[in-house]
């Protein structure tokens, strides 16, 4: 009869169980969950997008990739494969009204094996000779070509650790939503237990990514526990911001601004390349702690410019820096070679953050920076009588050159107010830079436009593009430097949903010809490529160092400037590291 009698049966478990230790219970608990998550299942309409979407990953990008960043890129693209699989295949069921049987699945899990995998290898295989052909496109040595076995492995445990994070998520929410169910409405406790994970994911995040952002800062200031270089000391040579004269104190010029003051060639260098003697260049920089806000900061490193003699020299050059503080050197030690030292160069930081980051979230402060240093400095210029005033010089790299082109309202304000402007890597945000791409001249393509013959503007991916219109080239003169294979140049979110001119038209010597435009996808590549832009070598990419010495030469030669001078400033500058 107790047998049979069910209550009498569960209250004797009950109390067995009541005897065990809790450690015990909550032993066996555990344990009845991890037999339920593992093995782990996979959906199929999953593991399929994961196959679709990994095999896209290997087709190339603007830029080469080493094996670990492709095992990144792959295993993130697959992540998201297998979550559109997902995600359609219950779209389609829900549609139906129906699952599939039995036999359906076993039949498509058969033919995921028979196919998803011959297709996975075709395209790797595919993959790692295109990467090969992109290497030696840009004059790099082949990749390993048994690097595909590492990639495949950290790929693969890339992706099973993104898909087991969204699996804890989603047992996050149905262990709350069943929390909740007793207390309120079913959809209102699943909305609520959504909400709760996702202020719960989204503070990690936060988390995490501020405290790599303080570290990024730490590395870009130099706070007292990243301390700069042990070669780089506080300048004693009033020429420069830090020094015992400047206004603007050595500790808030941050790591790239003390780097930047003290990295200009010597006398003794510059006097070797001139045969002549030298002058101590003038640097000023204001960093970020030089003053509360951007117009304060302007006009204090102007005040600093003054005292330093900046106004005296032969040449005065509005540098803006990139998105961390860094000054691009080559485009500035070109013209204190050129010029002997005779020159001054002022700049500001604006953000600690790299510039392809900066870009993405915070364009607007680079512009405002460009604005006001460039105003401060002109105003100061435009005071001096004319026959006193230094040749007037504007560069900058990356979001330098977008943010120092909001000082002007359009080419014409260029060429009223400044002796010459030298723009590389240019972002395609740009107003002035956008404007002139979009009104190019025909049959000139979109990675190198001519605009207006090159009369007034050039842009140039090699030395010979700076002389390759014919039009008599008036002063003074501008040039844009942007190399067809740079992906700050091209990173545009229309590319997610419109095909590029840059790929429908004749394609820069450098970009694969394998390089094919998917909708969403080829955004996604463009996104990877801008933390390695300048990895590669000058010539390609975002590393523009090769081409100073020939645009500088073209755009402010000094007097008596030969083409042997060009040759051997080009040498120099080839010695600069980043």
């Amino acid at each position: 009869m107790t047998c049979h009698d069910g209550g009498v049966v569960g209250s004797v478990t009950v109390r067995r169980q009541a005897k065990q230790p809790v450690w015990k219970r909550l032993g066996s608990r555990a344990a009845r969950r991890l037999r339920a998550l593992w093995p782990p299942r996979y959906s199929l309409a999953g593991l399929i997008g994961t196959v679709a979407f990994a095999s896209v990953s290997f087709t190339p990008s603007l830029l080469p990739r080493g094996w670990l960043l492709q095992a990144a890129f792959t295993g993130i693209t697959a992540a998201v494969g297998y979550g559109v699989g997902v995600a359609l295949g219950r779209l389609v069921r829900t549609l139906a009204g129906t699952s599939p049987s039995a036999k359906a699945r076993r039949v498509s899990w058969l033919l995921l094996a028979l196919l998803g995998i011959p297709v996975l290898a075709w395209t790797l295989w595919l993959g790692q000779d295109w990467q090969r052909r992109l290497h030696l496109l840009m004059g790099m040595p082949p990749p390993d070509p048994y690097a595909w076995l590492p990639m495949l492995a950290v790929a693969s445990a890339a992706l099973l650790l993104i898909i087991a994070a969204f699996r804890l998520l989603r047992w996050l929410v149905r262990a709350l939503t069943a929390k909740l169910t007793p207390r309120v409405r079913p959809r209102v406790a699943r909305a609520l237990a959504v909400a709760v994970v996702f202020v719960l994911v989204a503070a990690l995040a936060n988390g995490l990514l501020w405290r790599a952002l303080v570290n990024a800062s730490g590395d870009a200031f130099g706070t007292p526990d990243r301390p700069v270089s042990e070669d780089v000391s506080m300048p004693l040579a009033p020429q420069r911001s830090g020094s015992p004269a400047s206004l603007l104190p050595w500790d808030s010029l941050g790591r790239h601004g003390k780097n930047f003051v003290t990295s200009a060639p010597t006398v003794a260098r510059l006097s070797e390349f001139s045969g002549a003697p030298a002058q101590r260049p003038v640097r000023i920089y204001a960093g970020l702690n030089s003053a509360p806000d951007v117009a304060t900061r302007a006009a204090l490193a102007v005040r600093d410019l003054r005292r330093a003699g900046g106004f005296d020299r032969k040449v005065l050059v509005v540098a803006q820096a990139s998105g961390s503080g860094t000054v691009d050197p080559a485009a500035v030690q070109a013209l204190e070679y050129m010029y002997n030292g005779d020159t001054a160069v002022v700049s500001m930081q604006y953000s600690f953050l790299p510039s392809w980051f900066s870009f993405v979230t915070d364009r607007q402060r680079a512009q405002q920076t460009g604005k006001e240093l460039f105003d401060e400095v002109h105003r100061a210029w435009a005071a001096l009588p004319a026959e006193r005033r230094p040749k007037l010089l504007v560069t900058g790299t990356s979001l330098g050159a977008f943010g120092i082109e909001a000082a002007f309202d359009d080419l014409a304000d260029v060429r009223g107010r400044t002796d010459g402007v030298v723009l590389a890597g240019p972002p395609s945000a740009g107003p002035l830079h956008q404007f002139l791409v979009n009104h190019r001249d025909p049959g000139s393509p979109q990675w190198l436009p001519v605009y207006d013959s090159g009369r007034t503007v050039r842009f140039a991916s090699t030395s010979r593009d700076l002389w390759a219109p014919e039009a008599r080239w008036q002063w003074p003169r501008m040039v844009y430097l942007q190399h067809g294979s740079d992906p700050v140049v091209f990173w545009d979110p229309e590319i997610a949903v419109a095909r590029p001119d840059w790929l429908v038209e004749p394609r820069a010597p450098d970009v694969s010809p394998h390089l094919t435009w998917l909708p969403l996808f080829t955004f996604w590549q463009l996104t990877a490529d801008l933390p390695y832009a300048q990895d590669v070598p000058p010539g390609h990419g975002h590393n523009y160092r090769a081409l100073f010495a020939d645009t500088w030469a073209a755009v402010a030669p000094p007097p008596g400037w030969t083409a042997a001078d060009t040759l051997r400033l080009r040498s120099v500058l080839e010695t600069i590291e980043r």
